[in-house]
């Protein structure tokens, strides 16, 4: 990831922080450019890049000759899937953790032997796609991972809730660099330790591998 790239990610976030915090109002117009650059401290192309991130993403909306607005976005009508992908990324962050947390207590407790199969064919893929340096089969692979064992929870409601999660995070994964396959291959051995202390139902040790798997990802957002 370039630094630029660092910046906009930076910027992104403190954009949503504004609008979820309700500081910008839904319809209203946000900041010029040359604002946002002094308020954020960077050049006119990371506050570019980062507003068009968000356009992408439906949250702001940029009406040329007239400025940047922010979108009136209907909480009432708006999908779990739609409220994650605006939402800054320390608080997916957050969300994350507490959910697979759960999902892991829940899966070293019920989860089955056909599921632990299932979970280890992922992995298998997942370390192929590693090998290979095929990136879009390692998201594939690594998402099935983390799926089968939200399915291994046996709570259908957390299983949803990380299946709308996963596709936020394939997204996450596909904006970054499509050569850091690499960072799939360095937490392989962590992934393979996770799947042993679910099938020992040793829940600390599973804890404890999630644990530092979040915390290198959280390095990778940076």
């Amino acid at each position: 990831m370039s630094k630029r790239e660092k910046l906009a990610d930076i910027v992104i976030e403190k954009l949503q922080e504004h609008i979820s915090l309700g500081k910008w109002k839904k319809g209203m117009k946000i900041p010029a450019e040359p604002e946002l650059m002094e308020q954020f401290k960077v050049g006119r192309s990371t506050i570019r890049e980062a507003i068009k991130t968000l356009a992408q993403n439906g949250i702001l909306r940029v009406q040329q000759g007239s400025g940047t607005y922010v979108n009136d976005i209907s909480t009432d009508t708006e999908s779990l899937e739609q409220r994650l992908r605006r939402a800054a990324q320390r608080e997916l962050n957050q969300v994350r953790t507490l959910l697979e947390r759960e999902i892991i207590r829940l899966a070293v407790v019920h989860r089955k032997h056909a599921q632990l199969k299932e979970m280890q064919q992922a992995l298998e893929k997942r370390k192929e796609a590693v090998s290979t340096g095929d990136y879009p089969a390692a998201i594939d692979a690594d998402i099935l991972f983390h799926t089968k064992l939200a399915v291994a929870s046996h709570n259908s409601v957390l299983a949803d809730l990380f299946i709308s999660f996963s596709n936020v995070l394939r997204n996450s994964f596909q904006q970054r660099d499509a050569g850091s396959v690499a960072q799939f291959g360095r937490t392989h051995a962590l992934h393979e330790q996770l799947l042993q202390a679910v099938a020992d139902k040793d829940e600390q040790a599973a804890l404890e591998c999630l644990d530092s798997l979040l915390q290198h990802n959280l390095r990778l957002t940076k």
